[in-house]
């Protein structure tokens, strides 16, 4: 069993050593731990850090692409280095190493394919109160968008299982956190949620410049993915309300027509069937989405063989050339 712990990294000569010294080299049940980073086109010292360190990967990118792009960059090499089990943590040593240990282990029982560490959010103080709550708002969205329980959506401290990781896709271009779950929780992969701890700040976020901004981004990418996996739903939804209202005032002109004063109201006729119409095509929208989205989950189905195929034969060679070494 193959343990890899990937840290995306983006300028963290400072912090980068803090956090590789703080991750296990020993997990009962791990024969082998190996560390990777993926460099987002730091312009600091980051690479010279961690290959003095001793990391075995770098994924260099020579310009920064944002941390969506660079987890799934980590992931993909993760994969091809042969790793069974892939845990995502930060550089500025957020998360306690120890706890590794902690969500790997339902992986390892076979319990969970993805496993998502759950902050102490009310009890972390550099969180403001309003930062709280958003938190447990933001998480409380994904929770109703992707039917799962994860209590702590926005925490990138998490496991993958190999077969987990080869069905995951990324879209967006600013964070993975909130699409993953939402695809596993609709894709009804084995997800679940550990409690763990969190170090003292070391720096202040780079994800967001400010609250208002990351929330509008966060909820942009929850509504995005549930209407990847639930497009027919969404647009029923969007459909449903100038369809009322058009047989309401549908209604309303019948009413005036029956009792002989329906001259007066034509407008209200008109107004109604273009409502109605508007509703109607929206719903049609739907159905061809809904048929766009079936599409995606059979091409989904295809690269994850396609990857699956490629990924071992990538390990067999490594194997080879072990072997021979």
């Amino acid at each position: 069993m193959k343990l890899i712990i990937q840290i995306p990294c983006y300028n963290e000569a400072e912090t980068l050593e803090v956090a590789l010294n703080d991750l296990p080299k020993h997990i009962d049940g791990i024969e082998e731990i190996e560390y990777l980073i993926i460099n987002d086109g730091s312009k600091d010292d980051t690479v010279e850090v961690a290959r003095k360190w001793g990391v075995h990967y770098v994924v260099n990118f020579k310009q920064n692409k944002g941390l969506a792009k660079g987890f799934m960059a980590g992931i993909d090499a993760c994969l091809r280095y042969g790793a069974d089990i892939i845990v995502n943590t930060d550089a500025d040593n957020q998360y306690c190493g120890d706890d590794i240990e902690t969500i790997v282990r339902p992986i390892l029982e076979g319990k969970a394919d993805i496993v998502i560490g759950e902050r102490p959010i009310d009890e972390t103080a550099h969180f403001s109160p309003i930062k709280k709550k958003l938190q447990h708002l933001g998480s409380w969205a994904v929770r109703k968008a992707s039917h799962t329980n994860i209590p702590d959506a926005p925490s990138g401290f998490r496991a993958f299982s190999r077969e987990a990781a080869m069905r995951l896709n990324v879209i967006n271009d600013y964070t993975y956190t909130l699409e993953t779950i939402v695809q596993a929780g609709r894709s009804k992969m084995p997800i679940m949620s550990v409690p763990i701890r969190t170090n003292p700040e070391l720096r202040s976020s780079r994800l967001f410049h400010s609250m208002w901004g990351y929330v509008k981004k966060s909820m942009l990418t929850i509504l995005r993915a549930f209407m990847w996996y639930k497009p027919l739903y969404c647009f029923s939804i969007v459909a449903l309300l100038p369809a009322l209202i058009g047989l309401g005032i549908g209604i309303r002109f019948l009413c005036y027509y029956f009792r002989g004063a329906g001259n007066g109201h034509v407008q209200s006729l008109i107004l109604a069937c273009t409502l109605l119409i508007i509703g109607f095509i929206t719903f049609v929208i739907g159905l061809l989405a809904d048929t766009i989205a079936t599409n995606r989950r059979i091409l989904e189905d295809i690269q994850y063989h396609v990857r699956k195929l490629e990924y071992d034969k990538d390990c067999t060679k490594a194997q080879e050339k072990d072997e021979k070494n």
